[in-house]
């Protein structure tokens, strides 16, 4: 297993196709581990000439948990919604720092980024904070942190804010809620699904962690102004049937960076099954392709 480390935290990461190719960089959403971008996905993408890295954030997966670090997750959220300060143990520059520890530890100076969901607004801020390692920016199904967009229907706040699941089986259920919920309509499929879930459990489940990445996603705050002097070409995509980070989130993404090109996908939720493979990946292909060292 390859590991590359930020400080104490150690970032567990897979590749695929030649160190030869430009690289992609793959992040990661809320609680989902490296597997979220299926082999066959990352496949495709190493068919249109990328050398394809995808990696689990902090406290996900086989990456470093953060379990010793006590936190009061109620009382951090209601100090962030008074405007207060909260004690949180890491922010998204953190997380957007373990993933150019991975790009470190492989020897690469640039590469492309994509990043859906929490991913997108990890890469955003390394579009911010380390914008000499990027080469492009696609972000996913995201917003910039501002509340009046990008903002989740009732249903799909209530089911986010829910207890957490304590077993497989629980597990396996608020999966599938989840892919109903925010999940492309068309494309739910429940053996797929289940089986994912089942794969994603046995490899790694700790609800706390997810509860700390929520935290840092709430504690970074906004990020349009800093996005106004973004100068990486950038891709911002989005599914019109996303109910859980509503369109509105990737619209104001693209606004804000200067030069962003906007698509909208007909018929996806906050997912990527592989119904969409083809439209995503090509669309990433076009957007990389037109940047080299």
């Amino acid at each position: 297993m390859a590991f590359a480390r930020n400080g104490d935290v150690e970032i567990y990461f897979e590749t695929f196709g030649s160190p030869a190719d430009p690289a992609l960089l793959l992040v990661n959403g809320l609680g989902s581990q490296s597997i979220s971008y299926r082999v066959a996905f990352c496949e495709r993408l190493v068919d249109l000439g990328h050398f394809v890295i995808r990696y689990d954030n902090r406290d996900v997966g086989l990456s470093s948990m953060f379990d010793d670090a006590f936190t009061d997750v109620g009382g951090a959220l209601k100090a962030l919604a008074a405007g207060e300060p909260a004690d949180v143990p890491y922010l998204l520059s953190d997380m957007a720092a373990d993933g150019i520890g991975v790009l470190d530890v492989l020897g690469i100076q640039r590469a492309h980024v994509m990043g859906a969901s929490m991913g997108g607004m990890i890469v955003q801020t390394m579009a911010i904070e380390h914008p000499e390692r990027l080469l492009t920016m696609t972000s996913l199904m995201s917003t910039t942190g501002d509340p009046d967009v990008g903002q989740p229907t009732p249903e799909a706040w209530d089911l986010l804010l829910a207890r957490p699941p304590t077993d497989r089986d629980t597990f396996v259920v608020r999966q599938l809620d989840g892919a109903r919920t925010w999940g492309s309509p068309h494309c739910f499929d429940q053996d797929r699904l289940t089986a994912f879930a089942k794969e994603a459990f046995e490899r790694s489940f700790n609800p706390a962690g997810v509860a700390r990445q929520y935290l840092a996603v709430q504690a970074s705050g906004s990020r349009s102004a800093s996005l106004g002097d973004v100068k990486v070409p950038t891709l911002v995509l989005h599914g019109d049937a996303d109910t859980l980070i509503d369109v509105s989130g990737g619209r104001r993404t693209a606004e804000v960076i200067p030069g962003a090109t906007f698509v909208l996908i007909e018929g996806m939720g906050h997912d990527y099954p592989p119904e969409f493979w083809d439209q995503l990946t090509g669309l990433v292909y076009a957007h990389t392709s037109q940047v080299h060292e």
